[in-house]
């Protein structure tokens, strides 16, 4: 598998979805979902850089969330025409991303909280909504500078789903994502310096569906909040008591709704008649 070759998995025929996972996760997030659209639909879903199977995250440069877009072109083209995009934070900025760069390209967009913490920032400078990530970030960079990836991972999940949500994580589960948590600092250096303005996504005239969860970091809480007033034809669902980590804490929930709301679209054929 070359560097720009990417790893995915599907199922199912029909209308394409790709799914795109969260950062310290791969593409099995999504295996429920999967299972549960398959009858209807052809889903995909990539690793991304230095994920699961994916290639390897670039050592000679900054990778930025477009090098993620270009990861996924082979499978977006592999989904056919107009595929819809499921997202989830990380993944959810690279598919808003792809959406932006690519009009007419993607048919709709199920977006769970994503991360595009430079709209914030392009908002107003810090202190602001995204201070929570960037201390996060830091303390997981401190750690890893100090050889612990165990506690880099602690600061980062934690953050993430709750103070000991790093301790209540199964042992076999620890060590890959401990792993993929050193690339914690590319991950904000991508999201933090996206250049890409909010006025670009006001102009995505695709149906949206934003989930959010009542109980996640005012960080991602704070972009979804600017992409509620920007995207033009956005459907918000609030998920009481649910977190940042919903398509995985909650999956059933979120599968759910993501199931209901892909029923509400029109076929890709319709769509061009």
């Amino acid at each position: 598998m070359s560097a720009t070759t990417p790893f995915f998995v599907e199922a199912g025929a029909g209308p394409g979805v790709v799914c795109l996972h969260s950062n310290a996760s791969t593409s099995g997030q999504w295996r429920a979902l999967m299972a549960l659209l398959a009858p209807r639909f052809h889903v995909l879903a990539p690793d991304s850089h230095g994920a699961g199977k994916g290639p390897a995250w670039p050592t000679d440069r900054a990778l930025r969330l477009r090098d993620e877009v270009a990861l996924i072109e082979p499978v977006l083209a592999r989904a056919g025409a107009d595929p819809v995009l499921v997202a989830h934070s990380y993944g959810a900025s690279v598919a808003l991303l792809a959406a932006a760069l690519h009009p007419g390209r993607v048919r709709a967009l199920v977006l769970y909280e994503p991360t595009l913490f430079a709209l914030l920032d392009a908002e107003s400078p810090p202190p602001n909504e995204a201070d929570g990530i960037r201390g996060a970030v830091a303390a997981a960079g401190a750690a890893l500078d100090a050889g612990d990836a165990d506690a880099a991972a602690g600061h980062f999940i934690d953050f993430w789903m709750g103070e000991g949500a790093w301790q209540r994580t199964p042992e076999s589960r620890r060590g890959p994502i401990a792993e993929s948590v050193r690339n914690v600092r590319g991950w904000a250096s991508a999201l933090v310096n996206e250049p890409t303005p909010l006025s670009a996504f006001a102009a995505l005239e695709v149906p949206v569906l934003l989930m959010v969860g009542s109980a996640s970091p005012a960080s991602s809480r704070g972009v979804a909040r600017l992409l509620t007033a920007a995207l033009p034809r956005v459907q918000r669902l609030d998920l009481d008591g649910v977190g940042h980590m919903g398509p995985i804490t909650h999956a059933a929930l979120v599968n759910d709704a993501i199931a209901r709301f892909l029923d509400t679209l029109p076929t890709p054929q319709e769509t061009t008649t």
